[in-house]
Formats: structure tokens, sequence, C-alpha cells
């Protein structure tokens, strides 16, 4: 006789298996019954992983391209399982896909996914409650606001510019042949100090190398760390919420690290409240515009305790906590890795780093005030070429929330033969977002698009004005409602970087131009081919350019 324990496990694995297999009917149907499965596409060269493991295995992009010179700027390739996805050049269709936010979201997978390294803040939820929080958080992100936080760039930067100089010296040929620094491990301290405390408050004193990191410092390594490499098990955790029960060693890590991250998160939103309930009236009002402070969440937190503006404008404390990580990784590690990928661009083109050095350097003060330092012209064509070839993010994916058709600026012709002027899909069909391929397609740049050359925004070519971006033609902060809330809190911090180091040193390449390649992990970082490990890295020879001014003030 069966105990009631044996009943229930067997009820819950019966249970289990219907839901399994009421999961894999859907599949099987979708895949039989898409519209888009009469596009032309590469065969998938794995059951299980489609064409991802290629992907995977190529650089970003790559691939992607020569696709398109094979089938067209419309075509279907294989995801996991062998799942047909839409890819598409076409700018119209793209268009569509990130102004009707609602109708395309980011596929359950890819938000679980991304929840266990953001968390569940604003760039993973959805639809109204989406909407909510970018209502209440786009004050934040103004430009009075970055133009506060300045300072903060400055200061660091100059922090970074004095530590690189100490490693400098600690080479007795440094100074004069160059010492090779990999510059990455650096530029990610000084941006996540920046973060630290422009975005909390919070001092991590991660370039402080005679400092144990600390335990903040010490989760977020963690988190990142957990999304690296291609494995079959998140995948298969994503689909199916039961397997997220099965312990992994990189699950236990990672799950420490957010508790971490959610108590240290906890005490900076008490601290917020404490000082925005300082800031009260003698009735206990908090009036919105009478809130002072320039930390981001600082900001949010004394807007969201303001007595003047309706409830339905405020977020709960778990919403503001959310935002912890996510501005922990999106507020740093993108712009990080920019920095380092235009390192890189002006040693392949030494003669854009000394007329970039020979403009900074006739700005008579270390500390420009933003409105300066966005007016160098030379600067803005740097940056913007370096987004353009080097976007951080290389992709995203959407999923259509219904059935639907996609304009389509040119018409193209499926695997049967025929010629269709839109786009029909299906509800439950992923598309395929092509950051970096749009920001480097010929078709749109023109013959040189792969070359890094910012002389080409002096007069950029009239096909560029259909990008859908939110900023300078490129895809890299996205368009429409999702468009990357902090791109100016991001460029702004990128120009004071560059601002500051390129005055101080002169970079070259340590290793051949042909050792340098590309991986996305979170974001598209550099690595060595001959490096077995694929581990991010630009090694530079680091030498003080003869004309610097030496050191400058830090927090």
């Amino acid at each position: 006789m069966l105990s009631t324990g044996n009943l229930l496990l067997a009820a819950l694995a019966s249970g289990s298996a219907a839901i399994g297999l009421w999961k894999l009917f859907q599949f099987v149907y979708h895949q039989l019954t898409s519209p888009i499965r009469h596009l032309r596409g590469p065969k998938g060269t794995s059951w299980i992983y489609g064409n991802m493991r290629d992907i995977w295995n190529a650089e970003n992009s790559v691939l992607h391209e020569e696709w398109v010179k094979q089938y067209g700027h419309v075509l279907k390739y294989k995801g996991f399982f062998s799942s047909d996805r839409l890819f598409t050049m076409d700018t119209r269709a793209i268009n569509h896909v990130l102004t009707h936010s609602s109708d395309y979201q980011k596929p359950s997978q890819v938000r679980y996914n991304l929840s266990q390294i953001l968390g569940e803040g604003v760039l993973f939820v959805e639809g109204a409650q989406h909407r909510q929080q970018r209502r209440i958080m786009n004050p934040a992100f103004g430009p009075a606001q970055i133009r506060a936080l300045t300072d903060i760039f400055f200061a660091k930067a100059a922090r970074l510019r004095d530590v690189l100089l100490s490693e400098v010296e600690k080479d007795l040929a440094g100074t004069t042949t160059g010492t090779r620094l990999d510059i990455m491990p650096w530029l990610n301290r000084m941006a996540l100090d920046v973060i630290g405390l422009a975005g909390f408050n919070y001092n991590f004193d991660a370039l402080n190398a005679n400092e144990k990191p600390n335990e903040l410092n010490e989760a977020f390594a963690t988190m990142t760390a957990a999304g690296q490499g291609l494995s079959i098990l998140p995948v298969l955790q994503a689909r199916f919420p039961l397997l997220r029960l099965i312990p992994t060693d990189s699950s236990r890590k990672s799950q420490a690290a957010q508790n971490t991250m959610a108590r240290i998160g906890k005490e900076l939103l008490s601290d917020a409240k404490a000082a925005a309930r300082a800031s009260a009236t003698e009735k206990g009002e908090i009036e919105k515009n009478s809130l002072h402070g320039r930390d981001l969440l600082s900001l949010l937190v004394k807007a969201n305790m303001a007595t003047d503006i309706p409830e339905n404008q405020r977020l709960c404390d778990e919403d503001v906590l959310a935002q912890v990580p996510t501005f922990l990784v999106a507020g740093h590690e993108t712009t990080s890795t920019a920095v380092t990928w235009a390192l890189y661009a002006m040693t392949t083109a030494p003669q854009v780093q000394r007329k970039l050095r020979e403009e900074l350097l006739s700005v008579d003060t270390e500390t420009p005030s933003m409105e300066e330092l966005m007016a160098l012209p030379y600067l803005d064509t740097v940056v913007r070429e370096t987004l353009r070839v080097h976007s951080p993010v290389p992709s995203t994916l959407r999923i259509a929330m219904k059935d639907d058709v996609l304009p389509v600026d040119k018409p193209y012709t499926d695997k049967n033969g025929v010629v269709h002027d839109s786009i029909r899909v299906s509800k439950g069909d992923p598309i395929f977002i092509p950051i970096l391929a749009i920001n480097r397609s010929h078709e749109l740049w023109g013959p040189d698009a792969h070359e890094f050359k910012p002389e080409r925004w002096e007069h950029i070519p009239e096909a560029v004005s259909q990008i859908p971006g939110v900023w300078g033609h490129l895809l890299s902060f996205l368009g429409g409602p999702r468009a990357c809330i902090g791109y100016r809190f991001s460029l702004v911090e990128m120009k004071a970087i560059l601002f500051t180091l390129v005055r101080a040193f002169e970079f070259e390449l340590a290793v051949p131009v042909s050792e340098i390649g590309k991986k996305a992990r979170i974001v598209q970082r550099p690595v060595l081919r001959s490096d077995p490990k694929n581990k991010a890295q630009l090694p530079l020879l680091v030498k003080p350019y003869k004309g610097s001014s030496g050191s400058g003030f830090q927090l």
C-alpha cells in the first residue's frame, strides 16, 4: 500500500510529465505552423543547439552577416532545439518591433537568464510595470542630473590615471618604451567606483589595489561570472521552472551573491529613505521639487517618497531594490567595455589617437563642464565610431506576443520563390535584433562599414537616418520605449574617461592585431585568439605622454 508521501510524489511526477508533454506539443505545433518556417536560411548543425553553437564559436555578427549575403536581408536560423528564429536587416521591420514594445517583449527564458545577473529591475519587467518604472526613473537620468554627476566621472578618471602612472613607474623601462598592462580590469574597477558613488553613494574603492574587495564588489563579480559559457541546462531551466530546483555549484554561488546584494541593497535603501525624511517640512511633507541629491538611488527614493505625487506614480520598496543589480551591471559593464574598445580602436589607428589628443590638450582645464566636454567635436566622432563598430551589446531578442505583420522597406523572396512585401509572424515567434550588424551594414554605411573611421561622421550617408536608434543613428542604445534609459550617463562618463586618459598616455597594442578576437559575455569583450580559456583581456603598452600635465584630484 502506497503512503501519502509516495502518492503525492507520484501525482507530482504525473503532473510534471503532463505539463512537459503539453509544452512539447505546443512547441512542435508552433514550428509546423509558424509563417517564418517558409523563410530562407541555414540548416541547423545540431538538433539541440541548432545554429547556436556555430554563432557562439564565431565572432559576433560575422555568421549573421554571411547568412545575409547568402539568403537575403530577411531570413531564419535555428535556435535551441532547432526552433526557428526570425532575422532581418530591414530597418522598417526593426523599427516596428522596437516601437511596439508591448507586442514584442523579451522571451521568458531571456528574462529568466537576465534576472540571474541583473535582478528583476527595469531591464526585466514588461508591459505596464515597465512603463511605470520608466516614468518614475526617467527624471533621474535627465541632463541636469547627469551634469551633477560629471565631477564624479572626472574624479575617478583622474584616480585611474594616477594608478596607471604608478603601475608604469614600477617598470624601469615603462616611461620610455611603455609598460604592458591589461587595461580591462582597470577600466572595470574605475567604472565600478563610478556607479557605486553615482548610483548609490556607495564607495566600492575598487581602484585601491591594496584593499581587499568589499563584499558587494565580490557579489557582483560572482553574479557576472554566472552568465558565461554556452550550456543546455540554463536553457532548460528557463523553459521549465521545475528544473530550477536542481542545485548546481554556479546556482548556489549566484544565489549567495544575490542574497548579499539584496541585504546591502536594503541598507542603501534605508539610508536613502532616512536622508529623504531629513528633508521633510515641519508638517512631515516631502515635496518633489525641494529634494536634492545626486546619486540615482537617492533621487529615485526621494521622488518616490514625495507627498505631492500620486500613489500610482510610486515604486514599492521591492521594485526600488530590484534596480540595484540592474544599475550595477548596466551602469558600469557597458561603459568600461566601450572605453576598452575605444582604446583598442585608437591603437589600430594611431593618427586618430594623435588627433584626439591634440584636441583634448587644447582644453585648458582637466575638469571641463559637461557642456564643454560634449562640445568637443573630434571626441564626439571617436565615441560615435567606437559605439558603431564595437557596440558593447551586439544583439538582443524579442518574441511576438500576438500574430502580426511587420512592414518592410524592400521586398524579399522566401524559400519557395514567392516575393513578399511584409513579414508575417505568429504569437511566440522569436525575433533577433542585430544591433552590431545594422551598425556596420555595408548597405547603410558604405563599403568601408567595418573600418574604424571617425571622420565618416562629418558626412554620414543619408541611408543611416533609417536606423531606429535613440541616439546617433545607431542601434547601440536601441530605440523605442525600451531604449537604454542611461545612455546620457554612459556617454558623458565614457567621454570623461577618454578625455583624462588620452591626455595623459600614449597607447599601443601589445600583441598583433590578428590576435584580438571578440566574445559576448553579457557584453562584447576582446579576447586573445591564442588563449584557450578565452579570458576577456586587452594587453596594451602604456606610456606617459611627454606633454601630460601630471596628477589631478580624487574623491
